[in-house]
């Protein structure tokens, strides 16, 4: 603990990131001995570069070590180091590593058997409903879900892994006690008591746009793969699918609506190269994760827990919109018949109603 403090101090000045932390590590061997050298010494580390020292130098007289863990120890925030041997070991073997990581939750081993997901804020139905169901089906096989607490295609990821009492771990682009988008908050909540939210930005940090695709190089870095649901020709999903590329992580990308312009960005992925996803098998092929057993399973109750007409009425509904008229038009039964088994599997969180009398498989 005596170290980590002047560790936290270090990460709190503007562009320090982890090149400079390995070049102060390696001329003082820790950052306590660099904390308190010399004007002097600490221009042999940075040579020439005096903005760098007049900064370090400036901000070494405002900061208070003890000060700054006094404030993480009272909110509940625990603090990893790259010297730490609980750090995550996907990230710590990335290129730049974060130095810190403020961490509200708990890490665990299993978390190494990661994946993101990550898409569009300005989602679909549809894209919202892959994201989901996609996160609850990998979860289901122990694989801990990581994404970025983003309204749209992040948040539909941790609600899935949630709602399968799984783990999942959101990145911030700000300081862990700001919480951003502040509708989430409650979501927020929930991903600490099924896993952690993490951030490589001190305490305060507001969320500027620069921010985040340094956090979407975390996302990547913490996963195994990166699965990009929906995403436009500029979006920052695709900051995080080129970041897992350079990580040498697997990129996935879910195939959309070619007239749609949130899925402009997944289509292109794929043509370069990208394994198209159409379900959770595809994810778990690439990765090498055994599931056999567990498939099996999981398609027996499926099996056993709907009825023929169920099973019927569930074949005709699309994961984009499914129309009541349409389905009652090109089912044998009658309209009454088929409003009540479109009851029966919304009941069992097969699909789920949407305005204008239609449905959608989840």
């Amino acid at each position: 603990m005596s170290d980590t403090k002047y560790w936290v101090a270090l990460s709190c000045i503007k562009g320090i990131g982890s090149q400079k932390f390995q070049m102060i590590l390696k001329h003082f061997n820790s950052i306590k001995n660099f904390w308190h050298a010399e004007g002097h010494e600490v221009k042999e580390v940075f040579g020439m570069n005096q903005k760098i020292c007049n900064t370090i130098l400036k901000y070494r007289e405002t900061i208070n070590p003890d000060e700054e863990m006094d404030k993480i120890n009272s909110m509940g925030v625990k603090v990893l180091t790259l010297n730490d041997e609980d750090y995550p070991c996907n990230l710590k073997n990335i290129y730049d590593p974060p130095p810190v990581l403020y961490v509200k939750g708990n890490l665990k081993k299993q978390d190494e058997i990661s994946v993101a997901i990550v898409g569009s804020r300005k989602a679909t139905v549809y894209g919202k409903v892959i994201a989901e169901k996609l996160a609850r089906e990998l979860s289901e096989y122990g694989i801990t879900i990581v994404s970025g607490m983003a309204i749209g295609i992040d948040s539909c990821a941790h609600k899935g892994a949630i709602s399968g009492n799984a783990r999942t771990i959101a990145v911030l682009g700000t300081g862990i006690d700001i919480v951003y988008p502040r509708r989430n908050a409650s979501l927020m909540q929930k991903i600490i008591e099924h896993g952690a939210v993490v951030t490589e930005f001190p305490l305060g940090t507001t969320p500027l746009p620069q921010n985040f695709p340094a956090r979407n190089r975390i996302i990547s870095g913490l996963s195994l793969g990166t699965i990009v649901v929906e995403a436009s020709e500029r979006s920052g999903a695709l900051i995080t699918a080129d970041f897992a590329l350079q990580q040498g992580r697997e990129v996935f990308a879910v195939p959309g609506n070619v007239t749609s312009k949130y899925s402009t960005g997944c289509n292109r992925l794929i043509k370069q190269g990208a394994k198209l996803v159409e379900g959770v098998f595809d994810v778990l092929d690439e990765l090498g994760i055994v599931y056999e057993k567990i498939s099996n399973e999981i398609k027996d109750i499926a099996e056993n827990k709907l009825n023929d007409e169920e099973k019927e009425i569930l074949e005709m509904i699309s994961y984009q919109s499914s129309p009541v008229d349409s389905i009652i038009r090109h089912s044998r039964f009658s309209a009454g018949k088929v409003k009540a088994v479109l009851t029966s599997l919304e009941m069992k969180g097969l699909i789920r109603s949407l305005p204008g009398s239609s449905y959608i498989r989840i």
